[in-house]
């Protein structure tokens, strides 16, 4: 039986980590996602900030965010976007998603202009409830080759505006993100 007096909620960037806490985070998320979680994936959750929870057997939620740009509407915004949420199998449904979301949209609040987060079926629930909005417009990314339209993006792509802040408007145009390598959203 897990000891869960140890679900301590930990908060750390990239840098903060060590060898051995990263590798932790990364095998929970390669098992919590089937295997389907690679290289690339794990590149786009580095070089923010981990919000995680550990137990008695490892890490058994996770989640980061990390700073990106969006075209919008003639203006740059600056996005903390959620990478790399997962929760161990064996921990599900205990509310550990929710707790590692609360510190990424404390994060998200009080550093950017909105978050977006791109989710799978089976997790957009959890972004739905906390009032995350999925975006009913396009979705494009700044390619090497000039934009190009991600419309295997245009309905798994959910926004939230940082506190205060309004949330942009579909008739305004496309979210238009960075380019990266791999998957760009």
């Amino acid at each position: 039986m897990t000891d869960h007096v140890t679900d301590a909620l930990r908060t750390a960037h990239t840098y903060q980590l060590s060898e051995s806490g990263l590798a932790g985070i990364r095998t929970m998320l390669h098992d919590a996602f089937g295997g389907d979680f690679g290289a690339e994936d794990w590149a786009h959750a580095l070089g923010g900030v981990h919000a995680f929870v550990r137990d008695g057997r490892g890490v058994a939620a996770h989640g980061s965010v990390i700073m990106r740009r969006v075209l919008h509407a003639g203006r740059s915004y600056r996005v903390g976007y959620v990478e790399a949420v997962a929760v161990r199998a064996d921990r599900r449904r205990q509310g550990l998603g929710g707790r590692v979301m609360q510190v990424l949209e404390t994060v998200i609040d009080g550093a950017y202009d909105l978050g977006a987060l791109s989710a799978s079926d089976d997790g957009a629930e959890l972004y739905r409830v906390r009032g995350w909005q999925l975006w009913r417009g396009r979705i494009e990314a700044m390619a090497p080759q000039g934009t190009v339209r991600l419309p295997e993006e245009e309905d798994s792509t959910w926004i939230r505006p940082a506190a205060g802040a309004p949330l942009p408007g579909t008739a305004a145009g496309p979210l238009v993100f960075d380019w990266r390598d791999g998957d760009v959203l």
